[in-house]
């Protein structure tokens, strides 16, 4: 296991995707190997880290969870400074979330600009009897993105370290070579702060199933 201060790579990738369609269990499960049934809307930007290797070198995973509501969309436009890699993630079972994936997709490209490695992630792989999005169909949004493509289950596990793994191998290949430096590329926040809430005031109601 990598120490914290062991890495020569810093990535920064961000999680995007609508609402309760399981990316802080994506990022818990991850980082932590937990899994929250009951989990609250994210306000604002939540951060998870991870030390990991690639081609036997350090790299450290910076790794932001984004709120999936309307309201927020503006205000985290700007966290995807200096992004190398993003997670777009919609929920099988829920048809809205597929249709909004044009929408994340066009703000990614706008805000992280083209060369950063994207990744569509259909979440909820363990809930089949409810699914509405066929693997297919998934496929097909994924290719028309020039991007890869991953079924999910935060809950059972299911390729949660494998979309980590494609992702990082994407980044790593596309920058090998380039200049890394924290203070150039990232914007480095305390990483004791698990949350960083753009609009502390306003309360979101709980959301649930998001696996």
């Amino acid at each position: 296991m990598l120490e914290d201060d062991n890495y020569d790579l810093l990535y920064k990738i961000i999680i995007i995707g609508d609402s309760n369609v399981g990316k802080s269990n994506i990022l818990s499960r991850y980082t932590k190997d937990q899994f929250q049934g009951n989990s609250k809307a994210t306000v604002g930007v939540e951060l998870g880290t991870k030390f990991v290797k690639v081609e036997g070198v350090g790299a450290k995973l910076q790794i932001w969870d984004t709120a999936g509501q309307e309201r927020y969309r503006s205000l985290t436009s700007s966290y995807y400074k200096g992004c190398h890699g993003c997670f777009i993630v919609y929920d099988i079972t829920n048809e809205a979330s597929f249709e909004s994936i044009d929408t994340w997709y066009e703000q990614a490209v706008k805000e992280a600009g083209k060369e950063a490695s994207i990744i569509l992630v259909g979440n909820k792989c363990d809930l089949e009897n409810e699914r509405k999005i066929s693997k297919e169909k998934g496929e097909e949004k994924a290719r028309s993105m020039n991007a890869s493509f991953f079924e999910t289950s935060a809950l059972s596990k299911v390729n949660i370290d494998d979309i980590f793994k494609e992702i990082v191998n994407n980044i790593y290949q596309r920058t090998k070579g380039q200049k890394n430096e924290e203070d150039d590329d990232i914007e480095i926040i305390n990483e004791n702060e698990k949350a960083i809430n753009l609009t502390p005031q306003q309360q979101t109601p709980e959301k649930k199933g998001c696996c």
